[in-house]
């Protein structure tokens, strides 16, 4: 019946129009090299205030998963991955349109993704209601639990450093404590400077670390034109021998997308490659891939897709981020009033269904999308990047200014972009900054309520069954972090002796 309901509202005029803008403006960042959906969502945070929560919520989500669509055309079409995620695509997809197989490479990646995102959502309408049940039978001493043990996993598996995302999780801590105490009401932090009162702003800070940071970092270099491959887009359904080629690799490809999309920091950069190297494990003919098999595009296309549906499960059933564009999605609905977890489903079940549904909606709008504008994106990638990134510049500017139209926002946002800057030349992530910066109020208020429950004591936390086991958990990915740091100085000192 909540499903139902869910597709009435989806279907209003209003929310279409948003999911439309969405998936649209999705795929064009995806096309675009550069330029990735933390960047597009922060610099359209701001256009979203006078918008419902449902609606806001709709366009950000499409822009997420639009660009993990979006990323394919210029990944087969001219070997260029527009996202992260589809860096894997490049291998068989651009050898496929070299053979003249552009169509069939495009159009798989199409319906794969379709397929895939369809699958996605139907777990995370199976899954998100019970995840949501148990969820309410947490108390703040498993909030803080469960929300560390997000941020330990977050940055054991960001990839670099684990070192320099602990410095990342503390710094964005440290920025989250600046302005008045919750409890208490008095100024901490605050360097004496009244802006500061009310906290550093989110929108100023996400503009700053993913806008202007990723301007700085493409403007740094010379770019030459791109290079689009002259081959004619011809027969995008797929042949039937493609379908039969191709059908496990999508299916495979969806279920390790979306579990690994649950996971904290799994994303759909890790189940892209992941699903690629299955089928590469499996397959008959492994030596052939990177030479233009279908399911070397089929597999990776389908995996990015379903990681995003994967993703907002813990997002919406328990309120905690598993990457910096739910982080960002998080901070959105903060923003919106509308707090993420099972009181979301609970309170407020026309937001979550209306979500569902609009998502089955916005992946048949991005087949009906893809196809016809192959060749627009493609020409938009000539648009020289000395006129995009003003434009880019100037539209993060006016976003941070409209919050509370004070030019101190502005500041704030070029100061923390240049400190992205910095953040990017020396390969610190800054993912885990921002959720820690939106998790860390959660986490103070769940840790100083359980003390107050518990009289002070922390004997609460280690005698709660589930928040000892969060808590066992995160320290054994601590000490796992840790293990290849000790071989290499157990290597070194064996070579010195």
């Amino acid at each position: 019946m909540d499903f139902l309901q869910g597709f009435e509202t989806a279907l209003q005029l209003s929310n279409l129009f948003f999911c439309f803008v969405g998936v649209f403006v999705g795929t064009l960042i995806g096309v675009l090299p550069g330029i990735g959906p933390p960047a597009a969502i922060a610099m359209l945070l701001p256009l979203t205030y006078n918008m419902s929560p449902l609606g806001a919520i709709i366009m950000l989500a499409g822009i997420y998963y639009g660009a993990m669509y979006g990323g394919s055309t210029t990944s087969i079409l001219i070997n260029i991955p527009g996202e992260a995620a589809s860096v894997i695509t490049t291998l068989d997809g651009y050898q496929m349109a070299r053979q003249g197989r552009a169509g069939p490479a495009l159009g798989i990646a199409a319906f794969g993704s379709l397929i895939a995102g369809t699958i996605s959502v139907i777990g995370l309408s199976v899954m998100a209601v019970p995840l949501a049940k148990i969820a309410l039978r947490f108390g703040p001493p498993e909030y803080f639990s469960l929300m560390c043990l997000g941020l330990v996993v977050l940055i054991h598996l960001t990839g670099g450093s684990v070192s320099k995302g602990m410095m990342m999780v503390l710094l964005g801590m440290l920025l989250s404590f600046v302005g008045l105490d919750t409890i208490t009401g008095l100024p901490r932090f605050n360097l004496g400077i009244a802006q500061f009162m009310d906290g550093i702003g989110l929108v100023p800070l996400m503009m700053g670390l993913f806008g202007i940071a990723e301007v700085l970092i493409n403007i740094e270099g010379p770019r030459e034109p791109v290079p689009v491959i002259q081959t004619k887009i011809r027969g995008l359904l797929p042949t039937s021998k493609d379908w039969k080629d191709s059908i496990g690799a999508i299916l495979r490809g969806s279920v390790v997308g979306f579990f690994l999309g649950v996971l904290p920091g799994g994303g759909a950069t890790i189940s892209s490659f992941a699903a690629y190297a299955v089928e590469k494990k499996i397959s008959q003919h492994p030596e052939k891939f990177g030479t233009g098999v279908i399911e070397g595009v089929a597999a990776p296309e389908s995996a990015n897709n379903a990681a995003v549906g994967g993703s907002f499960i813990p997002l919406m059933a328990l309120g905690i981020p598993t990457n910096s564009v739910i982080a960002l999605l998080l901070g959105a609905l903060i923003i919106h009033g509308i707090r993420p977890g099972p009181e979301l489903l609970a309170k407020n079940p026309d937001i979550f269904w209306g979500f569902v549904a609009s998502m089955y909606i916005g992946n048949g709008m991005l087949l009906l999308l893809n196809l016809p504008l192959i060749w627009i994106w493609v020409q938009i990638l000539k648009v020289p990047y000395r006129l995009l990134f003003p434009l880019i510049l100037l539209f993060t500017i006016i976003g941070s200014y409209s919050v509370h139209s004070s030019l101190f926002d502005v500041q704030e946002m070029i100061i923390f972009g240049v400190l992205g800057y910095l953040m990017r030349k020396f390969d610190y992530d800054a993912a885990p900054l921002i959720m820690a910066f939106i998790l860390s109020p959660m986490i103070e208020e769940a840790f100083r309520q359980s003390l107050i429950i518990s009289r002070g004591s922390f004997d609460i936390f280690v005698t709660r069954p589930l928040s000892l086991a969060f808590l066992i958990l995160g320290g054994l990915t601590v000490m796992f972090s840790f293990i290849p740091i000790f071989r290499r100085q157990l290597r070194k000192a064996v070579a010195l002796n």
